[in-house]
């Protein structure tokens, strides 16, 4: 690659990274704050429950979404052998089987059913 390129892809691939990362550290604080908030306020705990499951399961699935984004460009632009095709994809398949577990534990149905 370029000696341009390979430090402004790996560059973005680690802001993005850490988009990741702060997506799913935020969307966790808020749901525990909103639950803390919930629970003083003597709501349900079913219902806070569900709600804490939900936002945390959405913030997961986004921040895996950048992390995907973020390992792709890294190894596509900067580091482009057939070992890190390969890691990359392990870690993309891994990635993928979680956010699908997420996302039906979440809504309770798969991804490619109509909703009725």
């Amino acid at each position: 690659m370029s000696d341009f390129i390979a430090p402004v892809a790996a560059w973005c691939a680690a802001t993005i990274e850490a988009i990741g990362i702060g997506t799913i550290t935020g969307f966790a604080l808020y749901s525990l704050f909103n639950a803390a908030t919930r629970l003083l306020k003597k709501e349900d705990g079913d219902s806070i429950f569900l709600e804490l499951r939900q936002v945390l399961g959405r913030g997961i699935l986004l921040g895996l979404e950048f992390l995907i984004a973020s390992d792709i460009i890294y190894t596509v632009a900067v580091e482009l052998t057939f070992e890190t095709i390969g890691v990359l994809a392990i870690v993309v398949l891994i990635r993928t089987f979680l956010s699908l577990t997420l996302e039906v534990e979440m809504t309770g149905k798969w991804p490619w059913q109509n909703t009725r």
